[in-house]
This record gives C-alpha cells, sequence and structure tokens, in this order.
C-alpha cells in the first residue's frame, strides 16, 4: 500500500546506490491483540489481529558479503560481515534483523550480503509488535530472496527464536505468528502451546477498533516482563507435583482452578510470595479462557459480550498480573466512561504501551476527544489515536513504486 513518505525514494538510492542488483520490497504489518494478554509464553490462547499499520522493508542484494542495515527512525547505518553476525549495542534497531540472520544461517539459510533499509508507520514501544514487523519481514524477505522454500509457520517460529536467544527478550510467540499469519478482516486464535490456529472472522459491522497510544515510555527488555514468566514457571512446578502431565499454566481448566488455588497457597513456591504466584496464575488460566469464548463470540457478532470480554482482561491484568501501570489504567477509564465504547482493554505487554478500544462507528470522534481530555487531566500527557483496520500478513509488494510515491 503506498504512503506519503517525503523524498523516501532519494534517501533508499542514496543509501543503496549499487547496480548489483534490483530492489525489491515487502511489508509485515504490526498487531494489536484483541485479547489472550501474557498468556502466550504460558501455553495459552491468544486472539491478535494484524493491522494495516505495518514494516516497509527495501532490499538490493550486494555483489559481496556485507550487510548494511538504514531506517527512516535514525541517522545511524549499521554494516557488518555477513560472516561476524553478533549482537553488539552499538548495532541498536539492526540487531533485530541481524538476529533473524543468525538464526537463519544456524539453520542453513545463508543470508547474501546486502543493502536494508526499513522504514514504517508504527509507533516504537507502543506494544504493537514493532520488532516483530522488522523480524518477520527479514524473515521473509532472506527466504524470498534465498529460495529457502520455509513456510509462514517456520519464519514465525525463526523470528521470535531470535528475539529470545539473540536480541535477549523473551517473548512468546504470538506477535511473530500473528504478523506472519494474519488475514485481512481475520483474527487468528491461536494455541500458543500447540501452535493449532483458527481464522476468525470478525464481525464488527457498526464498529471501530481504536487504538490509544499512551506515550508513556515503554521498554519492553528492561520491565517487569522476565519477572512475570518467572512467577509463571514457579506456580506450574506446584501445580505439576499434583499434575504431572501438564506442559504449561494455561492448560488448567477454570474449573480447576479451586484445587489449583489450594495447592498454591498451601504448598508454595520457593522464593516467591504464595499470594502473588495465586494472582500470577489465575490471571493466566481464566484470560486463555476468555480468548477462547472471545474467537466464538466475534464469529458469531456477538460484539457487546465480546466487549465485556474485553474490560474483564484489563481487570485481570491490573488487579492480578498487575502489568497496567497508571497511563494504560487512566487511558481505559477514560473509554469505559466515553459515549460508544462497549469494550477497552490495554494490549501488549503493558507498562506502558497502547489500549484497544471498540467503539460505534458515529462516537468515534467523540469518543476521541472525550479519552484525550479525561487521559491528559490525570496524567499530564497527550494520547496518540490510531482508527486502524484489520489487515494481512507479511507479503512482497509488486514493485518499489508500490511503497513509493
Amino acid at each position: 500500500m503506498p504512503i506519503p513518505w517525503p523524498n523516501l525514494l532519494d534517501h533508499i538510492l542514496a543509501f543503496s546506490p549499487g547496480d548489483t542488483g534490483e530492489l525489491r520490497a515487502y511489508f509485515a504489518p504490526g498487531r494489536v491483540n484483541l485479547i489472550g494478554e501474557h498468556t502466550d509464553y504460558n501455553g495459552g490462547y491468544v486472539l491478535p489481529a494484524a493491522l494495516t499499520m505495518g514494516t516497509w522493508l527495501v532490499v538490493r542484494p550486494r555483489a559481496d558479503r556485507r550487510l548494511r542495515f538504514a531506517t527512516t527512525f535514525s541517522h545511524h547505518v549499521v554494516e557488518v560481515d555477513a560472516d561476524d553476525v553478533q549482537f553488539r549495542p552499538e548495532q541498536d534497531f539492526a540487531n533485530y534483523p541481524l538476529g533473524v540472520i543468525d538464526v537463519l544461517g544456524r539453520r542453513g539459510v545463508e543470508a547474501p550480503g546486502m543493502d536494508l533499509f526499513f522504514f514504517g508507520n508504527l509507533p516504537i514501544g507502543a506494544g504493537l509488535s514493532s520488532s516483530a514487523s522488522v523480524e518477520v519481514v527479514t524473515a521473509f524477505a532472506i527466504n524470498d530472496l534465498t529460495g529457502a522454500g520455509l513456510d509462514r509457520e517456520s519464519l514465525a517460529v525463526i523470528a521470535q527464536q531470535a528475539e529470545n536467544e539473540f536480541v535477549g527478550v523473551n517473548c512468546g510467540v504470538m506477535d511473530q505468528f500473528s504478523v506472519a499469519m494474519g488475514k485481512k478482516d481475520m483474527a487468528l486464535s491461536l494455541n500458543c502451546l500447540t501452535l493449532a490456529y483458527e481464522l476468525v472472522p470478525v464481525h464488527s459491522e457498526g464498529y471501530r477498533l481504536v487504538i490509544a497510544n499512551s506515550n508513556a515510555p515503554r521498554k519492553l527488555a528492561g520491565s517487569k516482563y522476565n519477572e512475570r514468566r518467572a512467577e509463571c514457571e514457579a506456580a506450574l512446578a506446584v501445580i505439576k507435583r499434583r499434575f504431572p502431565d501438564v506442559q504449561a499454566l494455561a492448560e488448567i481448566e477454570p474449573s480447576q482452578w479451586s484445587e489449583v488455588e489450594a495447592l498454591l497457597r498451601t504448598e508454595g513456591a520457593p522464593g516467591f510470595e504464595a499470594e502473588v504466584v495465586v494472582r500470577r496464575a489465575r490471571h493466566v488460566i481464566m484470560e486463555s479462557h476468555r480468548a477462547r469464548e472471545a474467537a466464538r463470540l466475534l464469529a458469531d457478532g456477538n460484539i457487546e459480550a465480546f466487549g465485556e470480554l474485553m474490560n474483564a482482561s484489563h481487570r485481570s491484568l491490573r488487579d492480578d498480573y498487575e502489568v497496567t501501570g497508571e497511563a494504560l489504567d487512566a487511558l481505559v477509564e477514560a473509554a469505559w466512561s466515553a459515549e460508544g465504547c462497549i469494550g477497552s482493554r490495554m494490549t501488549g505487554a503493558g507498562f506502558g504501551g497502547c489500549t484497544v478500544s471498540l467503539v460505534r462507528d458515529d462516537a468515534v470522534e467523540a469518543f476521541t476527544n472525550h479519552v484525550q481530555a479525561a487521559y491528559q487531566r490525570a496524567t499530564g500527557r497527550s494520547p496518540s489515536f490510531y482508527v486502524t483496520d484489520i489487515g494481512d500478513g507479511v507479503h512482497a509488494l509488486p514493485a518499489l513504486d508500490a511503497v513509493v510515491r
């Protein structure tokens, strides 16, 4: 899809003036998780959807073994030898695509020398999967250029592995999977333990998805994300004493919660407060159930009941998982008080970032005005809004002029 980027082609050609190969263009979306937060790394269900916002990548193969990276978000051009790919802090944004190149290389797919130019319209660090978008578009492009023949599921897993092992963020697979597998006007009901998935039509006629960015800074690797993972792993270790066949925390059904809660309280997890572990486990188990139920409601067109599940999800993330914080709570509470909004919740890892709300078509302008004023009064910050559609997953673009006007 074309985007109006002033003098973009001039920037690309100045960065990559060589004549060793034609310029190739690719696009990977961001994603919004409609419901099912912090369940992915606990083997649970999620319900993300790809966005029409995302990351564009323009690539030109080189005759040598150099890898060069540039982006509109930075004046820093990173250049490395394709045979010396390592994580280095000074490589900044380039560590994400370099991680993908590293994992592909270990799987026998050797990236050629190339110039890679990234640009996009996703807010960075807002919980809309800007890093997964960069990783997946890189994996897709190299797969295309080398003819490696990897399927989309494999590319998603490779991108996740790059973020886990190279960048050092212990994320689950949801972000990369939804960026790779998304379809227009469809949500992706994904079992993160088995990677079994179903495309669910989003019957939301008369309503729009409104994403609000808190503009509160959030750095995922430096947040309490890894701490929450450790707490969930501690809960699972206790549960496995009674249920040895359970592989993941989210496999526990809500009907088993009373027994599991009693187990966690009586046996405890060494090094963790029992009450904390109980709350973390309760969120994961109930949230995974909400994500399964939400897929059915969306497919049936029961949009108001779906909105109620969104609200319940946020309350659980606030009270049991404790990942919302002042900014996200203020945004959601403003949304809940706005006429025409039937559901709102934080989306992404939390600790800042974005909310997603379901808002009646004819109320969107009034909604954004109301939320902006209420949020500014509560926090002193001004939010950003994106009224977006559900789009396709990663794909090649037919020609460079498809993205540059």
